[in-house]
């Protein structure tokens, strides 16, 4: 490939990988699970930092969805801001990290997620899938608690009680801004 098309594959594979995290939203609100299931490689890997998804491979994925959707109701999923780099040695693979949020209804309580997904992705004849998806929290919480436990680092409910959110206590530019400030 020239040094036109090398570039030119990259931008295009930006908007391919731009309009995969689109259709993940879309077939998770959706509930198309056909059209989910096409989001992945065969041995995808989806996984929570706080240990409420953890999954390997298209079919246990795929299991592991539709238990989510028997209890999360009607949902609302989108992507804000997100860094997609194309690998420099191998352009059939890149990785990214996206920003967003989602509205949901588990167990029919209204729910928001500020969520940061960690992905790789992968090209195969052409088409870019995911290959994996880590979830960090930044708080996922029934909306009537956002006012009370957004400023807690205990703002994850998860099926087994409250869990500490990853972000942005987890980052290591917050500790050291917050231990710097705490010590002034």
């Amino acid at each position: 490939m020239t040094g036109i098309e090398s570039r030119l594959d990259r931008i295009e594979s930006r908007f391919a990988i731009e309009e995969l995290c689109m259709r993940y939203c879309i077939a998770c609100d959706d509930r198309n699970v056909a059209m989910l299931s096409d989001c992945f490689t065969r041995d995808i890997s989806i996984v929570a930092s706080n240990g409420s998804m953890n999954a390997q491979g298209r079919d246990v994925v795929m299991a592991m969805y539709d238990r989510l959707f028997r209890v999360r109701g009607p949902g609302f999923h989108w992507s804000h801001d997100r860094t997609i780099t194309i690998d420099a040695v191998d352009p059939n693979r890149a990785t990214g990290l996206i920003l967003a949020h989602a509205e949901t209804c588990p167990a029919g309580r209204v729910s928001i997620a500020g969520i940061r997904y960690s992905d790789h992705y992968e090209r195969h004849e052409g088409k870019w899938f995911f290959a994996s998806r880590v979830l960090d929290f930044v708080y996922y919480l029934p909306i009537q608690d956002y006012i009370e436990r957004f400023p807690k680092r205990d703002r994850v409910l998860t099926p087994d009680g409250w869990a500490q959110a990853e972000f942005p206590e987890g980052a290591a530019s917050w500790s050291q801004w917050y231990d710097a400030e705490a010590s002034q």
